[in-house]
């Protein structure tokens, strides 16, 4: 069998016309009367430009790939006996007492009120997404790019001198904040070289900056394709690569006479260095910045493990590994399906990595992982498996959906036109939204004035953290910190193989 998709995606709206072939993923009966429905039949009309998505817009993508293992081939295991973390009192532990806070971090620890990270975004409902991860207590990120995606920015000589929007996207999380979590600007090597960790700590005071190196979807920084010379050249005058060249005369009057290629601009490839990034995190670090992170992915397992040693040696407080299986905005369709470690695969490779620079006496940096999480036995199989070195588990589609759908109910509610799904429980926002009377408690009455979807953020979130003092219980475990891969099950062959060839725990 074929564990890939076959010739058909959502991505692209393109369908088969019969059953597929399993490797080619070809239609069974390849017609000449064909209209061209599936990623062939677009390709030879689209040519390079199907290498992307063409349904980016507003929405969200991830694989489309069925993963021959994941965290699905465990189960979680069960206990009757005893009580960590907490007297073994029947009237002491319970559900409620288990605790989930957790520090992220070494010389300026952050408090997380449960050990789940939202990852790096900068497009759909992100004013919900970064507000309800204030009101849940937990890190998020700014995504990438931020400079491509606000019209406000200023630059001078290349470098980024003024960018307004920057300040409103931090207050999104800073209006919320209860003391709990942190919002993190994400610089890849465009952003860093054209000054954003200075601009983003000079005027909006960022304390905190994840550095990135790679992407589960995207491992090659995308390539966005330009329509107009004149935009080529803007862009090109801020610093960016376009291809073809749009200065070129030659390129031009092509252009002209409606001959010439496709322009593209194009992120470059980080090419960070140990050196470099000591230096110029003791630069940032001297200007105000107190929290230093690491984002990479699925890479060669020598690469993960350089970038562990690197975040020692620079002091790096956590470093997210984002598996295949996850999603980005605008990668290529094939990257996020035939690319990359799955999350499952990295978490095994990483924990000989850890034990070995324990062994030589380096401070690890505290680790996440990432890569189609969306629910509470996703997030507790995978800080199992990753303990003691995984302390959060990356949640972004499933918060950004919750953001979206929190939204849209509430216009819907605004309208007077919720469908007959929701009408059962009720007609107020007080009566639709389950925690609202919560976020009274903590922030009184300004709570009832907060966008639908940031209390769907936190509702959702709410629900991540309850089903996983739930399953801690379950295996009488009364602090997250406790839970290990003695709380896994399991179910196959290859889950046997990555715990280490064993049916049951001793």
């Amino acid at each position: 069998m074929s564990y890939s998709p076959n010739l058909s995606s959502a991505f692209n709206d393109t369908r088969m016309r019969s059953g597929q072939t399993s490797f080619s993923g070809m239609c069974s009966l390849c017609s000449e009367h064909c209209v061209g429905t599936c990623e062939i039949g677009l390709s030879a009309m689209r040519g390079e430009i199907a290498v992307y998505p063409t349904n980016s817009g507003d929405n969200q993508v991830a694989s489309e790939k069925i993963m021959p293992v994941d965290y699905s081939h465990f189960n979680i295991n069960g206990r009757v006996f005893g009580a960590a973390g907490i007297e073994a009192d029947a009237g002491q532990a319970t559900i409620f007492n288990v605790k989930l806070e957790r520090t992220i971090g070494r010389l300026h620890p952050v408090r997380v009120a449960m050990p789940v990270v939202l990852p790096a975004v900068i497009k759909l409902d992100w004013k919900d997404y970064f507000a309800g991860a204030a009101m849940a207590g937990v890190i998020c990120v700014i995504g990438e790019n931020a400079l491509g995606k606000f019209k406000d920015v200023e630059y001078r000589d290349g470098k980024v001198v003024r960018f307004e929007s920057l300040k409103e996207i931090f207050d999104s999380f800073r209006r919320y904040d209860r003391g709990y979590g942190q919002i993190v600007l994400q610089c890849n090597w465009e952003d860093n070289a054209r000054g954003l960790p200075e601009c983003a700590i000079r005027e909006a005071k960022a304390d905190a900056i994840e550095f990135k190196f790679g992407q589960s979807a995207k491992g090659t920084q995308p390539a966005v394709r330009i329509r107009t010379l004149e935009e080529a050249l803007k862009q090109q005058e801020n610093g960016a690569i376009v291809y073809p060249d749009p200065s070129d005369p030659k390129i031009q009057e092509a252009y002209g006479k409606k001959a010439c290629p496709n322009f593209f601009s194009y992120s470059r490839l980080p090419m960070w260095t140990e050196e470099y990034l000591k230096e110029r995190i003791e630069e940032l670090r001297a200007m105000g910045l107190k929290n230093v992170y690491f984002k990479m992915a699925g890479f060669d397992r020598a690469d993960m493990e350089r970038v562990l040693r690197i975040a020692a040696s620079c002091h790096v407080d956590m470093v997210t590994f984002d598996g295949a299986g996850g999603g980005s905005g605008y990668s290529p369709c094939k990257m996020m399906n035939e690319w990359g470690y799955p999350a499952i695969l990295i978490e095994a490779a990483l924990a000989p990595v850890c034990r070995q620079m324990e062994a030589e006496g380096l401070m690890l940096p505290d680790l996440a992982i990432a890569g189609g999480f969306t629910m509470e036995d996703h997030v507790y199989k995978a800080l199992a498996l990753g303990a003691p070195y995984v302390k959060a588990v990356g949640l972004c589609r499933a918060p950004m959906a919750a953001a979206m759908n929190g939204k849209k109910i509430g216009e819907l509610l605004e309208e007077g036109n919720l469908p007959p799904h929701i009408q059962k429980y009720g007609s107020t926002k007080e009566e639709i939204f389950a925690d609202l009377s919560e976020l009274r408690w903590i922030y009184g009455e300004r709570a009832d004035q907060f966008a639908a979807g940031a209390i769907g953020v936190y509702s959702y979130l709410k629900r991540i953290a309850f089903g996983l003092q739930h399953f801690a219980a379950l295996n009488r475990k009364f602090d997250v910190s406790k839970i290990d891969a003695s709380d896994l099950i399991p179910l196959t062959r290859e889950a046997k193989e990555i715990l280490g060839g064993t049916w049951f725990s001793r």
